[in-house]
């Protein structure tokens, strides 16, 4: 088991490393790329990489669920939730919108608190509390200057933490490798489909210029992007195999605090390739956010009652 566990801590941090690359390689398309390009090309080329996987290792392909209504409705949430994710990229210090994504674990814990109705100790709730605290503190609300687009990472911890309740219903009948090829093929066609009606209605970053990195018209003449989008679509399908095997070989309680390498990675890139450095109210909001979410875990593992670590924070 040690030796499983050790596997798996390896992998989650090697799966943190690509999504690292992955993130900064997103970010520097903002400049001259279409978000919805990548989405769509990295859904195509995602799920053809997973199902090459999945018959080279003798699974069965299978796209269908068991539970179509729920399965869409987790491919919406995933879609919408990363689209605002890495939007909030080309905005943010990339160390600030990671932390406010790793919130999704207090984010599952209130919704099993208060939505589900189920048994969440006294400590949990405060640690829960704490982290939410610490959102605040990287948010920094004041009546004079809002940062608006500082929701946007809080909306996708929000909508994945949504999806995985999902999740634990569904995966009665729904393999691992179903679902993950759901929001491959999910996310490729709703980006499709919204690149399609903002061609016909003739709308691009001219008429939208915040929105430019979502609304721009596709690129399919600059080498330089479509290499990048390439890239980021195979070693995004990469670390998702990376965090399911992780997931399948070790004790989630023990390899899941791993995945908060990826603090510790994005705070690294924004620090050398974008000179960004995070004030001290968001760093203490980080340690904050990422103390309450372990914490939460360690009392998990304690009261063998998992609400937060199944499966990985990341895709």
């Amino acid at each position: 088991m040690a030796s499983d566990d050790f596997r798996g801590a390896l992998f989650i941090l090697a799966g943190m490393l690509i999504f690292s690359v992955q993130d900064v390689l997103i970010r520097q398309l903002s400049d001259g790329g279409s978000l919805l390009q990548v989405l769509t090309m990295r859904g195509v080329l995602g799920a053809l990489v997973i199902s090459i996987f999945i018959k080279l290792t003798g699974r069965q392909l299978t796209i269908s669920s068991s539970y179509p209504f729920l399965a869409a409705s987790r491919v919406v949430l995933f879609f919408m939730g990363f689209l605002c994710f890495y939007f909030a990229l080309s905005h943010m210090r990339l160390a600030e919108a990671t932390a406010l994504f790793f919130a999704s674990p207090l984010f599952i814990t209130a919704i099993s608190k208060i939505v589900l109705k189920e048994t969440v100790g006294i400590f949990r709730v405060a640690a829960m509390i704490i982290g939410f605290i610490g959102v605040i503190f990287i948010v920094q609300p004041s009546p004079d200057e809002f940062n608006a687009i500082a929701l946007f990472p809080l909306f996708t911890a929000l909508t994945y933490s949504i999806s995985m309740m999902i999740a634990r219903y569904t995966k009665e009948k729904d393999t691992v490798w179903q679902q993950i090829l759901h929001l491959y093929l999910g996310s490729a066609l709703f980006a499709g489909v919204a690149s399609l009606v903002l061609y016909i209605l003739g709308l691009d970053e001219f008429d939208l210029p915040f929105l430019g990195y979502i609304v721009r018209q596709w690129s399919f003449s600059d080498s330089h992007v479509l290499s990048i989008i390439c890239i980021v679509s195979v070693i995004g399908s990469t670390g998702m195999l990376l965090l399911t095997s992780a997931y399948r070989i070790g004790t989630p309680s023990v390899v899941a605090p791993f995945e908060y390498s990826l603090l510790f990675l994005a705070g690294a890139w924004g620090f050398f390739l974008f000179g960004e450095m995070p004030n001290a109210y968001s760093i203490f909001g980080m340690v904050l956010i990422v103390s309450s979410s372990l914490f939460i875990f360690v009392r998990e593992a304690v009261r063998k009652k998992p609400l937060a670590v199944k499966t990985s924070l990341r895709t």
